[in-house]
């Protein structure tokens, strides 16, 4: 992790930002069990044993390309959806645990999706140097949205508002070709376009 300077003294920030990332990781999981739905425990440990949830980034190069950026992002995106149906002008009676279940997992489908590649760049002093990045390996080549509740529906029932708003959380950067679709979709669920804006103000509003 970096370091920091503060007048003529380096501070070492690695112990803060492990510390930062065992408390989210910590309600992440209390939020999950909060929802109370039948077969939570088996998800969670699904995602806690068996993926990289919780230290993967949340893209290679944009939003949370870094250690601990997808349950970052993933927690962001549940504060501001969780604010948002609460003040919303219309009140959409979304249950807390859908509220829950679609932020915090609607990008699920990209645990065990990057990985740690190592290319040549110049360092300050002008030297060669291997430096890590993030490259995709796609094992599971089904989608996006749609593969997280294919993941999902492997533990846990979901309503069919939670699909849908998981579905379509990518919102217009979707295909031109299933527009009228995605249109349908927000129409008949307004939840999913809630998703799809709280999961643009996590990315472009309060990425670290």
């Amino acid at each position: 992790m970096g370091k920091f300077v503060v007048g003529v003294q380096y501070i070492d920030l690695s112990a803060w930002i492990l510390q930062y990332v065992w408390k989210m990781k910590e309600k992440f999981i209390q939020l999950l069990r909060k929802t109370n739905r039948e077969g939570i425990e088996d998800l969670i440990n699904f995602i806690e044993e068996k993926t990289d949830f919780f230290t993967a980034p949340a893209s290679t190069r944009f939003h949370g390309s870094h250690e601990g950026g997808l349950l970052e992002h993933s927690m962001k995106v549940y504060e501001i959806l969780d604010y948002k149906i609460k003040n919303n002008v219309i009140d959409l009676h979304v249950p807390e645990d859908t509220i829950i279940i679609v932020s915090l997992l609607h990008d699920i489908c990209k645990v065990n999706f990057y990985k740690v590649d190592y290319r040549n760049a110049k360092n300050a002093r002008g030297e060669w140097e291997k430096v890590p990045y993030y490259t995709i390996d796609d094992t599971i080549p089904y989608g996006h949205g749609e593969k997280s509740v294919m993941m999902l529906t492997e533990y846990i029932k979901l309503t069919s508002e939670e699909k849908y708003s998981i579905r379509w959380h990518m919102g217009f950067s979707e295909p031109k070709e299933v527009y009228s679709s995605l249109g349908a979709a927000y129409k008949k669920y307004p939840l999913a376009l809630l998703v799809n804006e709280a999961d643009l103000e996590a990315t472009y509003f309060y990425d670290m």
